[in-house]
């Protein structure tokens, strides 16, 4: 973090220094919410979430030696008292922002694929100079201080992934820090439930193009008629990047190895240049176009930009995270989180990695439930089952209540003698299914909602033999 002191803090959130909290202590390193993260030098955010208040675990970070704590009530603990922990944590972050001068900021926002995405920008980016970016997917009004309090004096690029539950959310990150690049990847189905209907999600990732000023760059999904829109919403020059023939950033020549990853041609207007992923299935295609163009507009030339994705792997955790047992079974633990749309990329990636042809394995898909979709729920489900049908997944092990089992349903009306899908209660029940049928060779996809912890079929599997 770039050094501050504890007045600058005060001065920068609003607050008063309480309980011995000095002036002239010195803050150097990032806000933490967690006291068992707080590292020394640090500023600890006593946060006062559902089921956890952080004014309780002041004094256990002040011990583990952070300096001071931001705080809405006396801690007992040198303190920075503020009206509003959460609005200051984001004062904080201006300040920091502020403070390191011609950092590139750039932001991403999209219903699937923000996070493997980011991930690949900080890797193409940090072949440039130092780079930040939002560790896994904190992605929201807490995620950004933490991330942007990381910033340093010799950061040269800030990348910001930006979720959006409510319209003005990604509105009020922005109003924290301008970024001067705004992605927009897509406009799926996630959050459904929240928003209502898919304008209304692009209503609110657009918010992210409406802020950026005059001289920005807007880098869009051509092949997305809802982001392509965005074009409209704002003054920034519009970068194309996708498979429609204006596109400034397109693939051609697409292919799929025996494993599933893909290889294609990187074009743009400053010439051509082969890649070859290391990521699997062929959805990260567009997500690699999508990084490369944001990439280019920092100065990468188009053979460093074709050369750092190919060497670029996958950063956060549970997203298509493939993994070869001893005797030959894989384990793809892409359990983080689940929608329509990312759902269907995972089964196709699935497919991919099971091959065709006299050589195919056998390929299971251990999928539960997608929350937040609202009306469409039930028929969503039921479309993912009926997919793996059409995909030929061998066997789709649906796992959870109402929605699973309407999963499961589709599969079995898509299907011919019901043999193609089971229903189960929960991962427990998944595991012991696995456990009697898998054969060496066979390839099993774990996928669902965050909250339906359905990592933890993945994790038994894989304990069950060792790694390769």
């Amino acid at each position: 973090m770039i050094a501050l002191t504890l007045a600058e803090v005060a001065a920068a959130t609003g607050g008063e220094l309480v309980d011995g909290a000095e002036p002239q202590t010195v803050v150097t390193a990032p806000l933490a919410i967690d006291s068992r993260k707080a590292a020394p030098g640090g500023l600890f955010a006593a946060f006062r979430g559902e089921q956890v208040d952080g004014h309780d675990y002041a004094g256990r970070a002040v011990a583990a030696g952070a300096v001071a704590v931001l705080a809405q009530r006396p801690v007992g603990v040198p303190a920075v008292l503020v009206a509003d922990v959460q609005d200051a944590m984001g004062r904080l972050a201006q300040a920091v922002i502020a403070k390191a001068g011609g950092v590139h900021l750039v932001a991403l926002t999209g219903s699937a694929g923000k996070t493997s995405t980011k991930d690949l920008i900080a890797q193409l980016l940090g072949k440039a100079g130092p780079t930040v970016y939002t560790e896994g997917s904190l992605n929201n009004e807490l995620g950004f201080p933490m991330t942007a309090t990381r910033v340093e004096e010799s950061t040269r690029h800030l990348v910001l992934e930006m979720g959006a539950r409510h319209k003005g959310d990604i509105a009020y990150l922005c109003s924290l820090a301008r970024p001067t690049i705004g992605l927009v990847l897509n406009v799926g189905s996630a959050h459904l439930g929240e928003f209502g209907s898919k304008e209304a999600i692009a209503e609110a990732k657009g918010e992210l193009v409406e802020s950026l000023p005059a001289e920005g760059v807007a880098v869009l999904n051509a092949d997305d008629p809802l982001v392509r829109a965005m074009a409209e919403r704002t003054r920034a020059r519009v970068v194309y990047f996708g498979e429609s023939r204006d596109a400034h950033v397109r693939a051609q020549d697409v292919r799929l190895d025996s494993t599933g990853r893909p290889s294609f041609t990187l074009t743009t207007p400053a010439g051509s240049a082969p890649v070859r992923l290391r990521l699997y299935g062929e959805h990260h295609v567009s997500n690699a176009l999508a990084a490369a163009a944001v990439a280019m507009e920092l100065g990468l030339s188009v053979d460093d930009t074709a050369a750092a994705l190919g060497e670029a792997g996958a950063l956060s955790r549970m997203r298509m995270e493939v993994v070869d047992r001893a005797d030959g079974v894989t384990v793809v633990n892409d359990a983080y989180n689940a929608n329509p749309e990312s759902m269907r990329a995972a089964l196709r990636a699935l497919v991919s990695i099971g091959g065709r042809g006299s050589e195919r394995r056998r390929t299971w898909a251990v999928l539960g439930e997608m929350r937040e979709l609202g009306e469409e729920s039930l028929a969503e489900h039921d479309a993912i089952g009926r997919l793996a049908v059409r995909l030929d997944v061998t066997k789709l092990v649906a796992v959870g209540g109402r929605e699973a089992a309407c999963m499961e349903l589709g599969a079995r009306n898509e299907g011919s003698w019901g043999e193609e899908s089971v229903l189960v209660s929960d991962a427990d029940a998944a595991v012991e299914l696995l456990r009697g049928q898998l054969r060496p060779g066979d390839v099993v996809l774990v996928k669902a909602s965050r909250s339906v912890g359905l990592e933890k079929v993945a994790e038994a599997l894989l304990a069950d033999g060792a790694v390769r």
